[in-house]
């Protein structure tokens, strides 16, 4: 079979069980943008990006995620179909966060950057209905601002931050009054979308 026919849950799994080298290949291909374009939007914090510092960052955090034969993808656990690109745009950010704060600490903003993991939901109901609106938040992919807007709207809903709290944090750009806003208009976009979704 193909490797690019295989779902990217397939994929992990064939390449962490045989070890194939067009498998890891194919892995490489499909998440290399999803870790530079974090890596390049992280670095903007801080820096104006240059294609060869990217580069370097892009091949650390594949040192870190193969490291220990392959501890943190083997420990990696499917919450949703886009649970993988979560967890290695969690992984690119916080690897971009460290460098600066070690070799460039005067340069770091007072706030981390925040992990955007949807939280675990233990009842297989909410499980299934928490499926249906991350489903609505991808969606939503073509409207400005949506990768700002789906992380305002998870750290308030998954992770309970405070509307206060996500204005202060570095890279969203908003006051209290506008993260209301735009949770209020997520709240809107996502009933419509689960009201057009079959039962």
């Amino acid at each position: 079979m193909d490797p690019k026919d295989l779902s990217t849950q397939e994929l992990l799994r064939l390449c962490l069980g045989t070890q194939d080298p067009a498998l890891w290949q194919e892995f490489v291909r499909r998440t290399r943008p999803c870790i530079a374009g974090t890596v390049l939007k992280t670095i903007r914090r801080w820096a104006a990006p240059q294609p060869s510092f990217v580069d370097d960052l892009v091949q650390e955090i594949y040192v870190k995620l193969f490291d220990k034969n392959y501890k943190a993808l083997r420990a990696f656990h499917w919450n949703h179909e886009n649970a993988l690109f979560g967890f290695l745009k969690t992984v690119a950010s916080r690897v971009v966060y460290d460098y600066f704060r070690k070799f460039r600490p005067e340069e770091v903003d007072p706030e981390p950057v925040i992990p955007i993991l949807p939280a675990p939901i233990p009842h297989p109901d909410q499980q299934l209905r928490f499926d249906e609106i991350l489903r609505c938040l991808y969606q939503l992919k073509d409207e400005p601002n949506c990768e700002r807007d789906r992380d305002i709207f998870l750290l308030y809903y998954a992770h309970g931050f405070t509307a206060d709290e996500i204005s202060r944090l570095a890279g969203i750009g908003l006051s209290v009054k506008g993260v209301e806003s735009t949770l209020l208009r997520m709240v809107r976009r996502i009933r419509e979308c689960l009201g057009r979704a079959p039962k």
